[in-house]
């Protein structure tokens, strides 16, 4: 697997994610719809043309979960146990229709899990940066993540 585990986090680290993606009209539609969000900043051109941005946005949800999964190969594919949850979560600029976003990473700290001895807690800070280098989304995340030895363990038996 693509991921990491616990032993090779490092506080301090950076890691910036090559995979970018541009945000369609179709994106923000669908998630917005299928998650019941309809918001006319979302969905609506003309409502939207009076709003301080004169143009929809892109539901911030889609970009959350964007920019978490653009972080998985690099991070957490295939080590990860569970998602522990997201602290604080920001968007400081908007996305539009059209934006194409990356993602970068920092380690922020790591520790052993009090209760499991196969795994530790990873604490993420990942960043949406577009293609003005605005960054649009910063959350820190929380990853329950597998020691190396316990998944040698596992694929040993």
């Amino acid at each position: 697997m693509p991921g990491l585990y616990f032993e090779e986090f490092e506080p301090g680290a950076v890691i910036e994610h090559a995979t970018r993606r541009t945000v369609t009209e179709t994106d923000n539609v669908l998630f917005s719809t299928l998650t019941l969000n309809l918001a006319p900043l979302h969905l609506d051109a003309e409502y939207s043309k009076n709003s301080i941005h004169g143009q929809r946005l892109v539901n911030s949800l889609f970009i959350l979960g964007l920019v978490s999964g653009v972080t998985v190969p690099d991070t957490t594919q295939g080590t990860t146990l569970g998602n522990l949850g997201f602290g604080e979560v920001k968007f400081p600029n908007p996305v539009f229709h059209g934006d194409t976003i990356r993602a970068r990473t920092e380690i922020v700290s790591k520790r052993e899990s009090k209760s499991r001895t196969d795994s530790g807690i990873v604490n993420f800070r990942h960043y949406g940066i577009n293609q003005r280098d605005e960054i649009v989304c910063d959350a820190l995340r929380a990853g329950l993540m597998i020691k190396r030895s316990a998944a040698e363990s596992a694929a040993a038996s």
